[in-house]
């Protein structure tokens, strides 16, 4: 049973003091009163809470659900605008210190470093959120256990992906239609690049694994065995990795012939933004700021690649997450529940317009219909969690120089692949030593 399940079984309902030191493990086999356990889950008696998290909307919407919790439990919060991205480092001092957040907003790419270092404490009600929330939420924020199986350990609260965008008018000129495969889209941008030389059909940056993989997955590649869990099973330099490359060197030699250098992420946006590009890879953060350039564009699941498959690219995580050092576990807990209700997400997405993790909220009518977002909400069920072990830190630079090396022509794609899929290991290795 986990850890703070223990403590509630036991009926320790007072708050309790932690010292400055990693709490000890309480991992046991879930119980068949823990269900009841968690019904009947209170407050601490006189719990005072600390918040973090991002600021702007997310500020505004995380002020209202404290100002409704505090309504229904009376319990005192105060919260600190420390961002998603800060927190789980600044949890790493401040929480055996004893001056963290109660409940903090972060990545779920930390949550293996956070579970290895005992700062986070897992979902306390892990089965109803298996029941309500994508998989893929799920499983980004659930990590090993000290036995080796997988726990949730955060409280999702959004989800973002990655699709292709299309200039509207440059498809209308030509006369085509939304391309569905990745060939289609070649064969579109070689007619629009010969009647407009100065144009370009696509473009992309092929040494960036973030915004590639959904090619790489969907030829049969993977960053880490067994679920993402496993890294001494690497397939980044498997057929499918090598047939992701082939692809990419399709595209530069049909449609593409920049340098990598030449093919950074401003430059791309750019030249979709001027209206000279029909098809880019993006992201849901981009589409207010496209949208005040008064370009008319749309966004559209990624075409499949040559064998029929939809590319997977990564999933990424917002959560809430409970501090192991809290002196108030039980009531933020319930505060993190209660954050995450339907209720609290649904006003989330009125606040900031980032997807929510609850598929019966995806398929609401408001989301639905919007025509920009709801392709994100497809191509999530699509997405593959990016791995949250600490290892995945020593992926991103070898197989990112790998493709580079690719597509300036200076290596064959396996000995390119075998030799970043080396050099991961290796650091690895040494890392663990």
């Amino acid at each position: 049973m986990k850890k703070l399940v223990w403590m509630f079984v036991l009926g320790l309902l007072l708050s309790f003091i932690i010292a400055c030191s990693k709490p000890e493990s309480a991992e046991q086999e879930k119980s068949e009163n823990e269900q009841a356990a968690s019904d009947q889950l209170e407050p601490e008696e006189n719990a005072e809470l600390l918040i973090w998290g991002n600021g702007d909307q997310n500020a505004e919407w995380m002020n209202e659900v404290i100002d409704e919790f505090t309504a229904e439990y009376d319990i005192d919060i105060t919260f600190e605008e420390i961002s998603h991205t800060d927190a789980p480092e600044k949890l790493q001092t401040d929480g055996p210190a004893g001056i963290g957040a109660d409940v903090f907003m972060g990545a779920h790419d930390h949550v293996g470093s956070m579970n290895q270092a005992g700062l986070i404490y897992d979902n306390y009600f892990e089965e109803q959120y298996q029941q309500e929330m994508m998989e893929g939420a799920v499983n980004a924020v659930s990590s090993l256990n000290e036995e080796d199986e997988m726990d949730m350990y955060g409280y999702p609260i959004s989800v973002e992906t990655l699709t292709m965008l299309y200039n509207q008018d440059l498809l209308d000129e030509m006369g085509f239609e939304p391309a569905e495969t990745m060939d289609e889209l070649i064969d579109q941008s070689k007619q629009l690049m010969e009647e407009h030389p100065d144009k370009y059909g696509f473009m992309f940056e092929p040494a960036n694994l973030y915004g590639n993989f959904g090619f790489m997955s969907a030829s049969g590649a993977y960053i880490f065995g067994d679920n993402n869990t496993n890294p001494e099973d690497i397939g980044l330099n498997n057929e499918g990795g090598v047939a992701a490359a082939e692809l990419f060197l399709k595209v530069k030699d049909e449609i593409l012939g920049l340098s990598p250098e030449d093919l950074t992420g401003d430059v791309i946006g750019s030249y979709f933004d001027e209206g000279n590009l029909m098809y880019m890879i993006d992201g849901p953060w981009s589409l207010n700021n496209r949208l005040e350039t008064g370009i008319n564009f749309g966004s559209m699941v990624i075409p499949k690649v040559d064998n029929g498959d939809t590319p997977s690219p990564f999933l990424g995580v917002k959560a809430l997450f409970v501090n192991a050092y809290s002196d108030y576990p039980q009531a933020a807990t319930l505060f993190a529940q209660f954050a995450t209700s339907y209720e609290m997400l649904e006003k989330r997405y009125e606040y900031t317009g980032e997807i929510p993790p609850i598929e019966s909220l995806q398929e609401s009518e408001t989301i639905v219909n919007n025509e920009l977002l709801y392709p994100f909400v497809e191509q999530a069920q699509e997405a593959i969690a990016m791995p949250n072990i600490t290892e995945m830190q020593y992926v991103w630079e070898p197989i990112d120089t790998a493709y580079s090396t690719i597509w300036k022509g200076n290596a064959d794609p396996q000995e390119a692949l075998d030799r970043a899929v080396e050099q991961i290991e290796e650091t690895i290795d040494s890392e663990l030593e």
